[in-house]
């Protein structure tokens, strides 16, 4: 890595949070009592992949905008053999919907996939079927060393006496109000007397918390085969939605490899189709290695046109060619390859932005959580969760008492298109759960939750600790950008100088709070030690677990 990045930056920003170091295991989360429920299995004598299923079973509870078990996600896990694979828990289209079961929103300002009466945003008709609870429980059974029951106690706990809400909660709550009124399951939660919880007001979720306890008697089957399943689909039933027993019964798992990138000497490896990301970070990494964006310097106005442009091309790419593989052969070979990557470098303009196309053929056929924890053995879990959307379908499912996914809204309602539905099929996803080896050696896991923000923002993470010579607290906090080819969102660190710039370059600039949301990860160093880190924009938390047991032998006398 280089060596001061604010040598060479336009763009100086100072961190608002602090790592946490150990040597013997680290969690990091967006919640501080999931990294703890994390951290408590780790200090049980648990591995790596038991902490990450207590913290996903946590982050249920206390971040229940994020993630749920009606939801989906994407894990990373490298094993102490130094193996990665990938846990694909993605949820899938239910066997009813068609091609043509929602009707495109005539003249939408906002995007082609908006339907008609907002169907597939908001409400049963929005939900897909879940994947996240049979994949952390395979998972766990797989890979982890302690028993359902153990891992879950934390969730359990929070669940049934409550904890209380964070500003960042109350913001999520605020920013979801409207639509969430119109549930009143939800709403006698999160909106008592019609106003949004305020901060240090207690959760209670006595409802899930025994929805919970059950999972932790019966496992996945008592969602999937069961009786937990029942009252899914009689609410689905009953209100319009359509997921059906043949959806839970049928639903699988798949286990993928990586997509493997070379930067500058470094092995980037991320999430294989159907997730966009793994090949599209690759596809903009290999573009920008061919301009020195260490000596351009952080956060100027060329090194942030550079990555405009890179961004601009992977959006085209992702709209025209990607999409689940099991409906949709995705060029990855090409998409990722250093032949493809100097073809589109050579047609970047240095000094002018442009509109760019698809560079592969047209197929035919949101809001997030991120966590990461190692262990002392050598083993790493760099997870993705999501229902999509802040409170996914903004409904709470009576006699569950959890929020499902909306992921029906990241499809095109629009048949003949790569993301066009299709019953089985599954989403794809922007989730990015990386890893970047060097000789080799773990070095870093990251990843964030924000949608179609997340995998250009990973990227940029990347960016920082390679180009830039950033700490891990210092790439995962710093100033992001984005576009996907209309405006460049800037966060509002960026100097107004910096912007000016920009604009006369021909970038429509507009100045944003936040880019992405709450990214955090661990870097290993050369000896044994891990760092965590997690930024500003969600309530991120590092716990790391240092010491250890007695030297043997050794015994306290009293006289």
């Amino acid at each position: 890595m280089g060596g001061n990045w604010r040598d060479r930056a336009a763009t100086v920003f100072e961190c608002d949070k602090r790592p946490a170091t150990s040597s013997r295991g680290m969690v990091v989360s967006n919640h501080p009592l999931a990294s703890a429920a994390g951290m408590e299995m780790l200090a049980a004598g648990g591995n790596a992949v038991d902490a990450a299923i207590a913290t996903l079973f946590a982050l249920t509870v206390v971040e229940p905008m994020m993630v749920g078990i009606i939801g989906g996600g994407m894990a990373h896990i490298r094993l102490a053999d130094g193996s990665h694979r990938f846990i694909d828990g993605q949820s899938t289209v239910p066997l009813a919907v068609k091609a043509d079961t929602y009707i495109s929103k005539p003249g939408s300002p906002h995007d082609v996939f908006d339907t008609v009466d907002d169907e597939n945003l908001n409400g049963p008709k929005a939900v897909a079927v879940p994947g996240s609870l049979k994949a952390w429980c395979e998972t766990l059974a797989r890979f982890g060393s302690m028993s359902l029951a153990d891992v879950m106690q934390p969730a359990i706990r929070h669940a049934a006496r409550g904890f209380a809400a964070t500003p960042y909660l109350h913001e999520c709550i605020a920013d979801g109000a409207e639509v969430m009124l119109k549930d009143k399951p939800i709403s006698a939660i999160y909106l008592p007397k019609g106003v949004p919880l305020k901060p240090g007001e207690r959760v209670v979720q006595a409802e899930y918390a025994e929805t919970l306890s059950y999972i932790a008697q019966h496992g996945a089957d008592a969602l999937y085969n069961g009786l937990l399943g029942n009252v899914l689909v009689d609410y689905m039933k009953a209100n319009g939605g359509f997921i059906a027993h043949e959806d839970l019964r049928s639903y699988k798992t798949v286990e993928r490899q990586p997509i493997r990138a070379d930067y500058r000497g470094w092995q980037i490896m991320g999430p294989p189709p159907p997730a966009a990301s793994g090949v599209h970070i690759a596809q903009m990494l290999n573009i920008l290695e061919g301009f020195d964006i260490a000596a351009l310097g952080f956060g100027t106005a060329q090194t942030i046109h550079y990555l405009a442009e890179v961004m601009k091309i992977a959006f085209a790419d992702r709209e025209a060619a990607s999409g689940d593989p099991a409906h949709v052969n995705v060029p990855v070979e090409r998409l990722t390859s250093k032949a493809y990557a100097d073809e589109r470098r050579r047609a970047i303009d240095p000094g002018r932005a442009q509109a760019w196309g698809a560079g592969v053929a047209q197929l035919e056929g949101a809001h997030t959580t991120h966590m990461t924890a190692a262990d002392a053995y050598g083993n790493v879990v760099a997870t993705t969760q999501t229902i999509n959307n802040l409170f996914g379908a903004k409904i709470l499912i009576p006699g569950l008492g959890t929020i499902p996914n909306n992921y029906m809204n990241l499809y095109d309602p629009r048949p003949g298109h790569a993301l066009s539905l299709a019953p089985g099929k599954r989403v794809t996803t922007s989730m990015s759960p990386m890893m970047a080896l060097r000789d080799g050696k773990l070095r870093f896991a990251l990843g964030l939750p924000g949608g179609k923000r997340i995998f250009p923002s990973a990227m940029q993470a990347l960016v920082n600790l390679i180009d830039h010579g950033m700490t891990l607290q210092e790439a995962v906090e710093a100033p992001r950008v984005w576009t996907e080819g209309n405006a460049l969102e800037v966060e509002q660190a960026v100097p107004e100088s910096v912007r000016a710039k920009l604009a006369a370059m021909g970038h429509t600039v507009v100045a944003m709070s936040t880019v992405g949301g709450g990214m955090n990860g661990i870097e290993f160093d050369q000896d044994g030690g891990m760092s965590g880190a997690a930024c500003w924009r969600a309530d991120g938390t590092p716990i790391g677990m240092s010491g250890g047991l007695a030297r043997a032998g050794v015994r306290f006398r009293l006289r």
